[in-house]
């Protein structure tokens, strides 16, 4: 039987590649280069599966072009907001992709963010690694208290509830959050959380704001400058899930002002670029995107597009199939 053609966007774990070559008629982006639209264009056109990451962008244009080959969108990661849902249904392409096994790394970094912003952490170690720190003194760069603070979670899916448990078990955090679903109160008691009706209430409660819903939609610039402004002026923010969340030019101007006290961020609108006014500013902790960053949980999500993509050619329901 004819083995489907796929090509993989970006290099992958090895262990991951040597499955999609042993199954399927696999090409590899050996380079690791980010592929452009005109070459992603050209793979809809020639493979019958292509694997994205959230770096490569499939907007609606891609898929209005002529004839196209592909049958099936792997696409490596849990956000899709990259790739345009509705056009791709259009053309009859499935697309899938990676729920589940994120989910405890995802929350590790958004508390390693939390951590680091509150207690200057980022500051500090720039300050040891220039030489200019001076030792110890008793008004050396205070940052703010953790533990019994209040946690305001937007977003309680699997890795907004995993950050509850993380902050109310581990730190004694009193948790509450939004959700556009009502949540059973009972199972939000079991993660060490409450709900409350709206974003400005979690926002005005929290001591830290740490972010867990969907990007794209409606939750483009979720997080405003009349949302940050509903923030308490000690607050941090905490992003972890989709840059296009957070309107990244009135987080600056928050931040510049004082209306909120700082940032920790894994994630940006238009990546790789960061603004600038971001990266000028000491009170915001900036990682490249390391939410998923374990072997475990890289190769992880491989496999899981591997068991997408086979059963899709072999006739059966993708496991996690979202169009």
């Amino acid at each position: 039987m004819k083995k489907a053609r796929i090509l993989v966007t970006r290099r992958w774990p090895q262990a991951v590649e040597a499955v999609l070559a042993e199954r399927f008629d696999a090409e590899f982006n050996t380079s690791d280069r980010p592929m452009d639209q005109a070459m992603l264009a050209d793979a809809l056109a020639r493979f019958d599966a292509v694997l994205p990451t959230v770096s490569d962008r499939l907007p609606a244009a891609l898929f209005g072009q002529g004839a196209l080959a592909a049958r099936i969108i792997g696409n490596y990661g849990v956000g899709y907001n990259h790739i345009d849902i509705a056009a791709a249904s259009a053309r009859g392409i499935a697309v899938t992709n990676t729920p589940g096994v994120l989910t405890d790394c995802t929350a590790d970094i958004a508390m390693t963010l939390l951590l680091s912003v509150a207690r200057r952490a980022g500051e500090g170690e720039r300050e040891v690694r220039a030489g200019v720190w001076t030792g110890w003194r008793p008004t050396h760069m205070i940052g703010t208290k953790v533990t019994g603070k209040t946690l305001g979670i937007i977003g309680f899916g699997r890795i907004g509830k995993a950050m509850a448990r993380r902050c109310h078990f581990g730190f004694d955090m009193d948790v509450v959050f939004y959700n556009r679903s009502r949540v059973d109160p009972a199972e939000a008691a079991r993660h060490g959380a409450r709900q409350l009706d709206t974003v400005e209430e979690v926002l005005a409660a929290a001591d830290f704001v740490s972010l867990h819903c969907p990007g794209g939609g409606e939750n483009t610039g979720l997080i405003d400058a009349r949302r940050l402004q509903a923030m308490k002026p000690s607050a941090l923010l905490i992003n972890t899930a989709r840059g296009d969340i957070v309107d990244e030019a009135a987080l600056a101007s928050a931040l510049a002002e004082g209306r909120i006290a700082g940032a920790g961020l894994d994630v940006y609108a238009a990546e790789p670029h960061v603004p600038e006014a971001l990266r000028q500013m000491e009170n915001v902790v900036l990682l490249p995107h390391l939410g998923s960053a374990t072997a475990e949980t890289r190769i992880a999500m491989g496999m899981k597009v591997v068991d997408n993509i086979t059963a899709f050619f072999e006739g059966r329901e993708p496991p996690d199939r979202v169009a």
